[in-house]
């Protein structure tokens, strides 16, 4: 289906680098400089400080991951919904994972992408708010950071539980097609977000859910406890239960897998 002109799908234009500190850096760089647009993707064969949640790093071998981010004007999507945007985003990578992987790919809360109990990448989201006189904050850009382990087989010891698409297949793939093709893929959920609503998303992505309905054990604190995985509400919170319900936002407990 062709686009109208007044849209452009992510991923117009695709800016491949051969190195980079930080597709997220360099994305937010461009946005400082008055360079960057709406939909543009950033794509690196080599990222040597890439970013992960709360201040992890992200380790990528060079020339053989997806290392991408892509720039949004979120508007009219509101502050208080950038966990809708978050959701999109990780149903989008789960969809077309599977494509390759399989119906063992999940989501792990919030936005990790897993295979069975492995890791296969994850996507780290940045934003810039500006703050108004009488007015509450205007969501001006946000860059969907995306790392997805593709060919890669060999990994730093630290990391637990890493997998790539290599492992899970025994192919080899192009990083930059199937990044491109990802592109495509959170176009569709994108458009879908902002034109029909997050309902369907929601679905998704709690069908995908990592451990749902299954016993797993978390931290809070310094309280290790049992509970079963129910589902994540439409703020965000992820949903156990044991003898109680409980509810938690994104920071508050560690997983022990």
């Amino acid at each position: 289906m062709p686009y109208p002109p007044s849209r452009t799908p992510l991923g117009s234009p695709f800016i491949e680098l051969q190195t980079v500190d930080s597709t997220n850096n360099y994305a937010l760089t461009q946005i400082h400089a008055g360079l960057a647009e709406h939909a543009m993707a950033i794509f690196s064969h080599e990222q040597v400080a890439g970013k992960g949640q709360r201040g992890k790093i992200w380790s990528s071998s060079k020339q053989e991951n997806i290392a991408l981010s892509i720039i949004l004007k979120p508007a009219p999507l509101p502050v208080s919904r950038q966990f809708q945007l978050s959701a999109c985003a990780a149903v989008s990578v789960a969809e077309w994972f599977s494509h390759y992987a399989g119906d063992d790919t999940r989501i792990k809360w919030p936005n990790d992408l897993y295979w069975k109990d492995r890791k296969a990448g994850g996507i780290l989201i940045e934003s810039i708010i500006r703050n108004r006189e009488n007015e509450t904050g205007n969501w001006e850009w946000a860059v969907t950071g995306i790392g997805i382990n593709i060919n890669q087989v060999s990994f730093p010891d630290e990391l637990l539980n890493p997998v790539s698409l290599k492992q899970i297949t025994g192919k080899s793939f192009e990083p930059v097609h199937l990044a491109r093709e990802l592109c495509q893929t959170f176009e569709h959920h994108y458009h879908e977000l902002l034109t029909v609503g997050f309902h369907t998303i929601l679905s998704a992505y709690n069908a995908r859910l990592y451990k749902k309905s299954e016993k797993v054990k978390l931290k809070k604190d310094n309280r290790v406890f049992e509970t079963m995985i129910k589902e994540v509400t439409p703020e965000g919170k992820l949903v156990v239960q044991h003898m109680i319900e409980e509810q938690f936002d994104h920071g508050d407990i560690q997983w022990i897998i």
